[in-house]
Formats: structure tokens, sequence, C-alpha cells
């Protein structure tokens, strides 16, 4: 079917995904605008999966300060080149992470950060919890199992749904933009702190120190 300019200008405003990628969405999509939205999400994840290897010892440092002064974020972002480090798109979503985390208050980044005592915690208390409704042991594990996917939601970076547009997640988020740039991006770590909270939070992805040894 043909697909007209003005189309392929509203997606590519809507997403940032560059023209060819649009015109070939909106294709995809037999001119479906929002179709054509997930056809370009599910090409950005299958792109981050095959760069999720590649090593990211670029990227920027950025800071964001909120509520009059009493929240303040510094979080450290890697990508594979100092020159999409300096671009406008990468500085956009450092800013938009640092935000977000100001507002969503995470405590890892990925869920492979959890720590095993935390998690054993958490799977105790969601398993006590199930147990007490009388189910099959069979049932009260799948109960577990989703109530700690809520909790993986709630705590890790990747898993959130981004403030500024909750139908996708942060991880759904960086994968678009790894599709845009065509490198590699990964958060190393992050430092929350609010003004009078002892519990103040600081996280580092494992994956990125292990990759850095």
């Amino acid at each position: 079917m043909n697909i007209s300019a003005t189309q392929v200008k509203e997606l590519r405003d809507k997403t940032g995904a560059p023209m060819m990628d649009c015109k070939a969405a909106l294709t995809e999509a037999k001119g479906d605008l929002e179709q054509a939205v997930v056809v370009l999400r599910k090409k950005g994840v299958a792109t981050a999966a095959k760069k999720a290897s590649r090593a990211t010892s670029e990227g920027s440092v950025a800071s964001y300060i909120h509520a009059g002064g009493k929240i303040g974020v510094l979080v450290e972002v890697n990508c594979e080149s100092d020159f999409v480090a300096r671009t406008e798109d990468f500085q956009s979503l450092l800013h938009d992470l640092a935000m977000h985390i100001a507002a969503s208050d995470p405590k890892y980044i990925r869920k492979e950060d959890v720590t095993a005592q935390d998690f054993e915690r958490e799977k105790d208390i969601y398993r006590s919890q199930a147990a007490t409704t009388g189910k099959p042991p069979a049932v009260v594990e799948k109960i577990v199992e989703g109530k700690m996917s809520k909790f993986y939601e709630e705590v890790c970076l990747y898993e959130q749904p981004f403030i500024k547009e909750q139908t996708i997640s942060v991880s759904q988020l960086i994968a678009s933009k790894i599709g845009k740039l065509g490198e590699n991006i990964s958060v190393r770590r992050f430092a929350r702190f609010k003004v009078g909270d002892t519990s103040w939070s600081i996280a580092a992805s494992k994956q990125a120190e292990e990759k850095a040894e």
C-alpha cells in the first residue's frame, strides 16, 4: 500500500525512529500508526538483544534535582562511542532516566542485580501469604511467581513503567534508543538522595561491572 510522507513524519515524530524504518513499519502495519509503533518497539528490542554483548566503555553522567532541591539523582549511562554519548538523543535519554529515578525510586538496575537475600525474603513473604488461601501447592507457586514479577516491576529500574509513557518499560525505552543510535546502551549505576530520608538508594549493575573486569 502507499504510505504518505505525512504518515512517515507523524510516526517519526512519535518515536524518533529513522525515516526508512518508519516507512517499513507503516507498510508492515498496513498504515496503522499505533501498530507501526508496536512494530518499531519490537524491532528495537530485537536490535538491543543483538547488541547486548558489545562493550560500553563510553557514556556520560547526568544529574537531576527535583521538588525544590529535596530529591537529587546522579546516573551513569554507558554507550560504545563518545560520538553517540554527545548526541542529543543520548543526552535526552540521560535526562529522562535521571528524572525517572527521582520519581520512581528504584533499588536495583536489573532483575539480575537483586541480591539473593532480598529475593529469598520477598519470595518467602509471598509464599506465606499465598499459603493462607488454602490453594494447592502448584497454584501457590504460580501466585508467588506473579507477585515476584510485580516486585521486580516495583524495585528494578529496567522493569518499571517509564514515567513519561506508562505503556512502555524503561528497558523498552533504552531498546528504542539502541535501535535508533545503533550502539549498545546500558545503565551502569545511579544514586538517589532525598532530604531527611536515611534510606537513600545507590545501585550498580552487576552486568556492567563484570564486563569491566
